[in-house]
């Protein structure tokens, strides 16, 4: 009988319809994996040219991390500014762009950056994102380019400014 308050506690917490929801403005991106999973990523943590990090959108009052989808998982990684185009720079900030993790052909994670052309790769079917450029798609099969978040930062940290622009995942049948 001493466990089940826990437990109940534990389940409810897992059931949180707010673990699902999309990013909202003023979430801050907390690191999805690694030894300082679920800490707020701060602009600093983001060097000039990478290593890309995978982030997930975390309520700040409430400190709900939005983990319960995996289309809430977000790429960033920052480039230099002055090679953005207009677009993926004023969704920018100081440089530091945010894309879905999910390819919009077949839903496979997006992981394989290529710092050197500033491109990200999906593994499954080679589909080929210009993340300097809105995420369009460069070669293979991905019908639509990658959902870009915008982003401002908050006391240091990245935080989300708008909702994805764009649909996350994919489309069956299309």
């Amino acid at each position: 009988m001493g466990l089940a308050l826990p437990l109940a506690g534990l389940v409810a917490a897992q059931d949180d319809p707010r673990r699902k929801a999309r990013p909202q403005p003023n979430d801050r991106l907390v690191f999805a994996r690694g030894d300082r999973q679920g800490q707020p990523i701060m602009l600093a943590d983001l060097p000039a040219g990478g290593p890309l990090l995978t982030a997930y959108p975390m309520d700040p009052t409430a400190k709900v991390v939005r983990d319960d989808s995996r289309l809430n998982q977000i790429l960033l990684v920052r480039l230099d500014p002055s090679r953005l185009n207009g677009d993926t720079r004023e969704r920018a900030a100081d440089g530091v762009v945010a894309y879905s993790a999910v390819c919009t052909h077949t839903g496979c994670d997006t992981w394989d950056w290529q710092p050197e052309s500033s491109t990200i790769k999906c593994p499954c079917h080679f589909s080929e994102f210009d993340l300097k450029e809105s995420a369009r798609v460069m070669n293979g099969p991905a019908p639509r380019r990658l959902p870009a978040l915008p982003l401002k930062v908050v006391d240091g940290a990245l935080a989300v400014a708008g909702g994805f622009v764009g649909r996350p995942g994919f489309e069956a049948g299309g």
